[in-house]
């Protein structure tokens, strides 16, 4: 089911991804940095586990794990999260709760290119990435 997702993916655009890093509690110099960075995104599904891989010259984050099982993740901007990540109709969805609050990142296929919606209560971005 995540196979459609594996491979080396180049962000290509990021929409409203300040408004997102606001929500869920970003500080201001590191959105500086965060609207700067293109990563990438490596995806690799080995027997069961999943590895979802962000690269930029600012930093490289990474998680493992199994579809619909819940483990600690720690964010890019440092958030300590309880995460679980599951297939829903095609789309790979990533929940991420902490400290009272909850976000969603939806990544699926459409038209050859990874879509990633981070999603904040109201606040939507989007990042689009093709594959390398």
């Amino acid at each position: 089911m995540v196979e459609q997702f594996v491979g080396s993916w180049k962000m290509v655009s990021s929409d409203n991804f300040d408004e997102y890093m606001k929500a869920i509690g970003v500080g201001f110099a590191t959105r500086q940095v965060g609207n700067r960075t293109k990563p990438n995104l490596i995806v690799t599904a080995d027997d069961g586990m999943v590895c979802l891989k962000s690269q930029s010259t600012f930093k490289t984050t990474e998680i493992k794990f199994k579809l619909n099982e819940p483990f600690e993740e720690t964010t890019a901007d440092d958030r300590k999260t309880t995460t679980v990540v599951t297939m829903e109709n095609g789309k790979l969805v990533q929940k991420q709760t902490w400290e009272g609050k909850e976000t969603a990142i939806e990544r699926e296929i459409d038209d050859g290119k990874l879509i990633a919606k981070c999603k904040m209560g109201d606040v939507v971005a989007v990042r689009t990435y093709v594959k390398e």
